[in-house]
């Protein structure tokens, strides 16, 4: 955004708000005050909301290469800025680019075609019943683990690993440690197995065990996929995706900070 400047966006931002009073309100101060690009027009959108309207958007948004720059209107907030209305520009100028390259799923349903989806955060393989699911596990074509009696496993980026996996106990992935945790939700067997940290261009494979007795969904950001029997993860190098930071509370320093956080 640095060569840009802030003159050179004006008439050029477009804004997106979540649904909810907070974010509409703010977004009547912006754009009264701004304008609200088309997304043909715009070089740079701005997202009024929380962490999941960063997800919606960053989906609307692919393939247009448009960097997204939140500000938090919502709870949590982890990928967003703080929100204020004045000097937009100015704070769009200077703002540091995060590039993060999504997952992709590719779901195997029976004798149907494969669903294909891309996640931000994680890949989620969840129980559909009170039945434990029975996963297989294969790393790069390598059977790692035989057979995972839990209620699900997951795959997160480093972006998503303080979102779902840090739920699920799974570790904090700096951004630049080109590493993806795999983080097994609520195991029961092998009951100590806590996970493992592959390299970001691995492939991961989930075989659906006994999956007619014990159903399995899969779940790619707002992608759901039920009875798969078959679901391989992969980071997707040729997808790319530009958040924008204030240079004071960058998504590294906050991915960090978050590890010391009690």
């Amino acid at each position: 955004m640095h060569a840009l400047g802030s003159k050179g966006l004006a008439g050029r931002i477009a804004i997106f708000a979540a649904p909810t009073d907070l974010a509409t309100e703010a977004l009547g101060r912006l754009v009264g005050q701004y304008g609200n690009a088309t997304l043909d027009d715009a070089r740079v959108v701005v997202a009024l909301g929380g962490d999941g309207l960063m997800l919606e958007t960053q989906h609307r948004l692919l393939g247009r290469n448009l960097p997204v720059y939140g500000m938090n209107c919502g709870s949590v907030g982890f990928l967003m800025n703080d929100f204020g209305d004045t000097s937009l520009p100015d704070r769009l100028a200077l703002a540091q680019a995060t590039t993060l390259h999504p997952l992709r799923m590719r779901a195997h349903v029976g004798m149907g075609d494969p669903v294909e989806a891309l996640a931000i955060n994680e890949v989620s393989l969840l129980r559909e019943t009170r039945q434990a699911a029975k996963i297989r596990i294969l790393v790069d074509g390598k059977k790692r683990l035989d057979e995972l009696i839990c209620d699900g496993v997951l795959v997160a980026t480093p972006a998503g690993s303080t979102a779902y996996n840090l739920s699920a106990h799974g570790p904090i992935v700096p951004l630049g440690a080109n590493l993806l945790p795999l983080t097994p939700i609520s195991a029961f067997r092998p009951r100590r197995w806590r996970g493992a940290l592959l390299p970001a261009e691995a492939r991961v494979v989930f075989e659906v065990l006994e999956h007619d007795k014990r159903p399995v969904a899969a779940v790619a950001d707002y992608t759901e996929v039920r009875d798969v029997r078959q679901v391989e993860v992969w980071e997707d190098r040729t997808v790319a995706l530009t958040m924008l930071f204030d240079p004071d509370h960058g998504l590294s320093e906050r991915i960090i900070a978050e590890q010391f956080t009690v």
